[in-house]
This record gives structure tokens, sequence and C-alpha cells, in this order.
């Protein structure tokens, strides 16, 4: 994924769950149809962003991905078993996020 694909992508993630937050405070005004959308505009984006996210690993040395590994487990946010299955375990293209 390019910079302009990436920058679309996380607008259109700010977009779906600014559309969510407006459900939150209003869920009547929205149709299933239009519920089903913000919820596929969510699952698209985030799972197009992992998918990217596994691409950039894969392309790392070992020693690189186990000191990215390190820092992300460390960060945290997730522990580093967390981010080995969400990098590591499972195709690199998948359909939902991990949750």
């Amino acid at each position: 994924m390019n910079e302009t694909e990436l920058k679309e992508m996380i607008e259109l993630e700010d977009f779906a769950h600014f559309r969510a937050d407006l459900v939150e405070i209003s869920p009547e005004s929205f149709t299933l149809d239009e519920l089903k959308e913000i919820l596929g505009d969510m699952i698209r984006s985030k799972v197009a962003m992992e998918d990217d996210m596994r691409e950039s690993f894969a392309a790392l040395g070992e020693v690189e991905q186990t000191r990215l590994l390190d820092m992300l487990g460390e960060s945290g946010y997730k522990d580093r078993d967390w981010w080995c299955r969400m990098l590591l375990d499972g195709p690199r293209h998948r359909e939902f996020p991990t949750i």
C-alpha cells in the first residue's frame, strides 16, 4: 500500500468511526442498510491496514522482526503474543480484523 492509499484508508476509517458515533447518538436516524455500510467500512479499512502491516512486517529480517515484536509487546497496547498472532499467524490477507 502506498502513502496515498494508506491516507485514503485512514480517512475511510475515520469517516466510518465518525458515522458510528452518530449512530450511538441517534440510532433511529439510520436505516439497516446504512448501518451495514458503516460496519462494512470499519471492517474493510481495519483489515486493509492490518494486511499492510503484515506485508511490511514480512519484508523485515528476523532480527528486525524480533525487535519490533519486543517493542510492540512493551508498548502496553497488547502483549507480545497478540502481536505475534496478528503479524505472523495465519494468512497475510484476511477478511476480518484481528481481535
